[in-house]
């Protein structure tokens, strides 16, 4: 299967066999992960390769308690490190400053752009993956699961395993339209029958599917939940 197709046809899987993922295949993900692009080749991550059940069922309870995460054979937290270039600048005689905003930026991209090194080769790999967003709730918590300080924070968590046959059948979810999505040369926002075209375009009736999406997800607690736990992760970031 070539690149292009694998982008195209790969969707989140959320339960998976009972098959344990060989340990070539998991070093594979992460030399994936580590080859990614990564902003001055610092790679301002690091991965927690969670293998402790009782840490994964802690996870899984955490994160809004979604049980796939404590059954999923691979579970990668990926951190936006700004740790290991402190230390390392500190060990060479430097005089580092906290990290900034900017720093913290940096770092979450580096991230996530590792992460989706990893999606993408385990989708070649026959693996499925699902995102998990909710690794920022609950951050006291997270502190002491994961040994965390102000300079490591989660930037996503990814579950990986062998789909089941009814995670393979089940349709990828429709996506909006380019026409929603791309803008050329300046942003402009969309008009009301834009707006409602592009959910029509995914099958979506736009009066029934966005009010209680709306509630569902953007007014939910754990959005709060998350808002809150960002916040105290960024207030050591002062630059």
């Amino acid at each position: 299967m070539d690149t292009i197709s694998q982008l195209l046809a790969r969707k989140s899987v959320r339960r998976f066999l009972q098959k344990p993922v060989p340990e070539d295949v998991k070093q594979t993900l992460l030399e994936c992960a580590a080859a990614a692009p990564t902003a001055g080749n610092q790679q301002l991550y690091a991965v927690v390769d969670v293998t402790d059940p009782a840490i994964k069922a802690e996870l899984a309870d955490i994160c809004d308690h979604q049980g796939f995460i404590a059954d999923a054979p691979i579970v990668l937290v990926f951190l936006a490190d700004c740790r290991r270039w402190l230390d390392a600048y500190a060990l060479a005689g430097c005089a580092p400053r906290d990290p900034g905003l900017g720093d913290y930026y940096i770092a979450f991209c580096d991230a996530l752009i590792a992460a989706q090194n990893v999606v993408v080769a385990a989708h070649a790999l026959g693996l499925g993956s699902c995102y998990i967003g909710d690794i920022v709730e609950n951050r006291e918590r997270l502190v002491d699961l994961l040994g965390l300080d102000e300079f490591t924070v989660p930037a996503t968590l990814l579950v990986l395993g062998y789909p089941t046959a009814q995670q393979l059948r089940r349709r990828k979810p429709a996506r909006f339209p380019l026409a929603a999505v791309v803008h050329t040369d300046r942003y402009r926002r969309l008009t009301p029958d834009e707006q409602k075209a592009a959910f029509a375009a995914k099958g979506e009736a736009f009066d029934t599917f966005v009010p209680p999406f709306c509630r569902r997800k953007y007014e939910s607690a754990f959005m709060a939940e998350m808002t809150r736990s960002m916040r105290a992760y960024l207030a050591p970031f002062r630059g």
